[in-house]
């Protein structure tokens, strides 16, 4: 069953990914060389806690960590560790927050010191197709629309979008229906109403879309071991503009002031 959200519904939404943007930047604030990986997730949950919320993440189907940290040629679902970020890697930070029953998704790729050119140009792209599915979640488009709009960006400029993993409804659950791919025909699938709240986050390739899954039974990377960039939003369909309701804005402003 789909779950069409209330404004009342969408508020409480709000209030969770607020929390969840603030986290996030929080996380920005400390990440760099010299910083491991198990030390954000740290700094998340006690963020996330002393503001009311819950880790989404934490304990969800045996997880657990409050943060999936992926680095390099990991796609998602990396586990948090004392693994020591060094110049040249790139992490994504993908968190969730529960907070008055309702649940927030967001992720963000990051760059640590000194990066590959193309690399960097992944990410920058990866973010860019982010944006370009939420442009496409209006009232009386396709879910396909969303899908086609991201994969058709990216595989333009050579990379591959995995398929084995989706974006995905939220609300009182972290995932609900309709699951979102980040591929797909343009016109098909389900109708979208405003209301209709999803987790967008396109998980693109520097190679090949194929990926594997570790011994651990939680880490997803790719088959070729190129590096892989992941973004997600938490947006609510409307009739004219998505809006979106979680925000990078507390990770940008961490991370300009390192730049000054």
């Amino acid at each position: 069953m789909i779950f069409y959200k209330t404004e009342e519904e969408i508020d409480l939404m709000k209030a969770s990914a607020k929390v969840l943007a603030q986290a996030h930047g929080e996380v920005a604030k400390m990440i760099g060389e010299g910083v491991t990986t198990r030390a954000l997730d740290k700094r998340a949950e006690e963020f996330i806690r002393d503001n009311g919320g819950s880790p989404a993440f934490k304990g969800y189907n045996g997880f657990e960590y409050s943060l999936c940290i992926s680095l390099n040629s990991v796609v998602v679902h990396g586990l948090p560790s004392d693994y020591v970020l060094k110049s040249g890697d790139i992490v994504s930070v993908d968190g969730g927050v529960e907070l008055n029953g309702y649940f927030s998704d967001s992720a963000y790729t990051h760059a640590i010191g000194e990066v590959a050119p193309e690399v960097l140009t992944l990410l920058d792209e990866t973010k860019k197709s982010l944006y370009l599915g939420i442009e496409q979640a209006v009232a009386g488009n396709r879910l396909g629309d969303v899908s086609y709009a991201i994969q058709n960006y990216v595989e333009k400029r050579g990379y591959g979008v995995v398929r084995e993993l989706v974006g995905h409804g939220i609300g009182q659950k972290l995932h609900e229906r309709p699951e979102v791919p980040n591929y797909g025909k343009r016109g098909s699938g389900l109708k979208l109403q405003t209301g209709l709240t999803l987790a967008i986050e396109p998980m693109v390739n520097l190679g090949t879309k194929s990926v594997v899954q570790e011994k651990d039974g939680w880490t997803i990377r790719t088959k070729d071991f190129k590096p892989s960039a992941h973004f997600e939003h938490t947006i609510v369909v409307r009739k004219d503009k998505a809006e979106i309701l979680t925000s990078f804005d507390y990770i940008e402003k961490a991370l300009q002031a390192k730049t000054l």
